[in-house]
């Protein structure tokens, strides 16, 4: 059971590792609260998102994911709910004064459980991540190799097993530029206007993509 080639593993880790460095709301983010609040922050971003990846998993694991995939109106519904919530985040942060404003909207001000709690909602609001594991992590499974249910959750959960080993040294390089930057109010600003705009322009990829 579970006994794959080498070739296999090799095509796996390698489209995971390029899954785990591509640019999108996630890492965005992750990066963001990482640089306007430091590595604390950072790591609470992390857990969220991977809290809702492992969710995304799991429901591509026992065909959930498929009801996205099969129904328009399921699909516009999850991708409205998500765009509007990044273009709200966006806008606290184009909204602040450099002191802050996005941080303590959504960080470490509030507790890292208010961050948490918003990785997860980043995660799961995302239409595309649900879809992308339901055609991803098919090809990878094997006949006769198990159940494919179980090949769908282990390949599933090892996609973040493989973030694990890319997004924490990011946050902790992040964090050492956050304590730079912590006490200046001009970089502050224009961070935060720089993530405003990140998550807004996000938001609306989002609303305008299809299935």
């Amino acid at each position: 059971m579970l006994d794959y080639s080498l070739a296999h593993w090799i095509g796996f880790f390698t489209a995971a590792v390029l899954l785990n460095i591509s640019p999108g709301p996630d890492m965005a983010f992750i990066l963001g609260h990482t640089m306007k609040s430091g590595t604390r922050a950072g790591f609470s971003a992390v857990f969220g998102i991977w809290t809702g990846a492992c969710i995304h998993v799991l429901l591509a694991a026992f065909g959930l994911s498929a009801i996205l995939a099969a129904s328009a109106i399921a699909f516009s519904t999850v991708k409205w709910v998500g765009a509007i919530y990044l273009v709200w985040l966006g806008i606290q942060a184009l909204r602040s004064k450099g002191e802050g404003g996005f941080v303590r909207a959504a960080g470490e001000t509030l507790g890292w459980r208010r961050i948490y709690r918003q990785g997860v909602l980043v995660s799961l609001l995302n239409p595309k991540v649900a879809i992308f594991f339901l055609a991803f992590l098919p090809q990878f499974v094997v006949e006769g190799a198990g159940p494919a249910w179980l090949q769908l959750a282990v390949h599933g959960g090892l996609i973040i097993v493989v973030a694990f080993f890319i997004e924490p040294p990011l946050i902790l390089a992040g964090g050492r530029l956050a304590d730079l930057f912590k006490n200046n109010t001009k970089i502050g600003l224009w961070l935060d206007r720089g993530l405003g705009a990140l998550f807004v322009a996000l938001g609306v990829r989002l609303a305008l993509t299809t299935r």
